[in-house]
């Protein structure tokens, strides 16, 4: 019986690989320097106000912020995001493995559709419990500044001021110093529960964002891949990855609007109560294409971000099974 258990462990631990999580933190850090310009013009485009479409957002920014702007809460990604992108990848799969050696008795068994679909919605489930504080003080740093009208603040329409009516900007009303006192100023003022806000909403983003991400990924390196016999060529994962993203990142724009909202909303009391009243509240007083607002920067970002998180993650993991 202790041989028996020993041998059963002994299988368990031959699905669990190390380097599937290495590689992707490797892919990951690649993926957020790519990416991250392109995720603050989406970030404001759905949170913020006062842009008419992705080309005013993108010239917003640079005219008021310079280059800088585009690159606001990157330090605080490049960190945690390539941790996030570690653990989705390195469970991702590792669960493939896993499915294989319960249903097919062996962890090098090729993974069938369902086999997939059941790992990618598992991996999306369980990365909202690190994803959700990440993307929490990513978009609260992103959102530093905020267009604020003039007469809000007393300002326009005073005979004694100069300052006409229209936009100005100023610091973001919380002041966050980097990521580390905005993850203490969200844990004092919120408390725990304060960094897992939009969480619900990151569920409905990623648990069919991330099945529509690695299926088309798999489906477009077989067809780029007809024989089957080699690995995919370094530009059939390229294109195949990034093809992925943009699907898996446009499907997912409504979900992510109503995440980005609920994550954005820092004033008390909130503007939002939860999921049902974001959504809404948000129909109610912008219509329909308000769930679609960054749609197209989704389907441009997604492309490079994921072409790059494939390609860095296959080469990675090539060179480590190569040692």
């Amino acid at each position: 019986m202790e041989i028996r258990r020993e041998l059963a462990a002994a299988s368990t631990m031959n699905c669990f690989h190390l380097e599937d999580f290495i590689a992707g933190w490797i892919g990951g850090a690649s993926s957020v320097i790519v990416g991250h310009p392109l995720d603050t013009v989406k970030t404001r485009l759905q949170a913020g106000k006062g842009y008419q479409n992705t080309l005013h957002c993108v010239l917003t920014i640079y005219r008021k912020e310079t280059v800088s702007g585009f690159f606001k809460g990157l330090s605080f990604p490049l960190a945690s995001i390539t941790v996030y992108n570690s653990v989705v990848f390195g469970l991702f799969s590792n669960t493939q493995r896993l499915i294989s050696k319960i249903r097919h008795g062996d962890s090098r068994h090729p993974c069938g559709m369902l086999d997939l679909l059941l790992a990618s919605m598992l991996t999306g489930l369980v990365s909202v419990s690190l994803g959700a504080p990440v993307d929490l003080v990513k978009i609260r740093l992103q959102m530093q500044t905020r267009p604020v009208l003039a007469e809000n603040l007393n300002l326009a329409g005073n005979t004694s001021s100069n300052i006409p009516l229209k936009s100005v900007e100023i610091s973001g009303q919380h002041g966050y110093r980097g990521p580390l006192h905005c993850i203490s100023s969200i844990l004092q003022s919120e408390g725990l529960q304060g960094l897992y806000r939009g969480a619900g909403a990151m569920v409905l983003r990623d648990v069919p964002g991330y099945t529509l991400y690695f299926l088309p990924y798999t489906l477009f390196c077989d067809l780029l891949n007809p024989d089957g016999k080699s690995s995919p060529r370094f530009s059939s994962i390229w294109l195949a990855g990034g093809l992925a993203g943009s699907i898996s990142w446009v499907t997912a724009t409504p979900a992510d609007v109503v995440k980005s909202r609920m994550q954005a909303d820092s004033l008390h009391p909130r503007k939002y109560r939860g999921i049902l009243h974001c959504i809404v509240h948000s129909y109610k007083t912008e219509g329909l294409q308000v769930f679609f607002r960054g749609a197209t920067v989704n389907a441009i970002r997604g492309f490079p971000m994921s072409a790059t998180m494939f390609l860095g993650y296959e080469l990675s993991l090539k060179f480590f099974r190569s040692l």
